[in-house]
């Protein structure tokens, strides 16, 4: 009999904990779907001046910009890419401008472009603008990967750490994702930026409220079970 009691007040509580999942997962597809929504809205709103000086905030990541200035193109960083035209490289410039200095992935580049020299005419002197995205700096490199500054390998856009490489000084703490502008002689290519979002916060939920209707079944047949006795 006691043992019967036992199972049935566990089959009880994990069925409270199940469904407590459950419910959470509902609130994270919430939360989850407005910041998608979010997202969207940003993406496709006129360009707004680049921020002066302030922390990139998550409310203002993936906000489009316009911003104007003189491209630092002898201190560009190369950072490996993976994109749908093939790997290569993000080509992280510095841009000066009156809100201070901030990087701009210019865009991909095939191998074979690395050298600047191979794209020499899109390395314009004068001044620049530049439309694209907000992003957050990506510190501590990429999968297993970490950024190497002093052998100039790159996994990940970690502003800080490329700012301190490049002898940039004071250094906007996010970086530009530039738009599909074409740049002359084709490269960099910009514009390639996947947003995606993982959203199984329904299956998750499902899941759990399945494990919680069968620990409600659990202790429904232990009640029956009694009962007949």
């Amino acid at each position: 009999m006691a043992g019967r009691r036992l199972l049935l007040a566990l089959c009880l509580l994990l069925a409270a904990c199940f469904a407590a999942l459950g419910v959470w997962q509902v609130e994270r597809r919430a939360w989850k779907l407005a910041l998608i929504a979010s997202v969207e809205a940003r993406i496709h709103a006129p360009p707004r001046p680049l921020p002066a000086g302030a922390d990139l905030t998550k409310h203002l990541a993936y906000t489009r910009v316009r911003a104007h200035g003189v491209f630092l193109h002898d201190r560009e960083t190369l950072v490996q890419a993976v994109t749908d035209l093939g790997p290569g490289w993000w080509v992280m410039t510095p841009l000066r401008t009156q809100s201070g200095v901030v990087l701009v992935n210019r865009g991909y580049v095939p191998f074979e472009r690395r050298d600047p020299a191979s794209r020499a005419k899109a390395q314009s002197a004068g001044a620049a603008t530049v439309t694209g995205l907000l992003r957050e700096s990506e510190p501590k490199g990429g999968f297993l990967r970490s950024n190497d500054p002093a052998a100039g390998r790159w996994y990940s856009r970690d502003v800080a750490a490329i700012a301190r490489a490049r002898g940039l000084g004071p250094t906007l703490p996010f970086f530009i994702d530039a738009d599909a502008t074409a740049n002359i002689g084709g490269y960099p290519v910009g514009g390639l930026i996947v947003i995606q979002f993982r959203n199984n916060h329904l299956v998750y939920a499902l899941t759990w409220f399945t494990l919680a209707g069968m620990a409600l079944a659990g202790a429904v047949m232990l009640l029956r079970a009694r009962d007949d006795r």
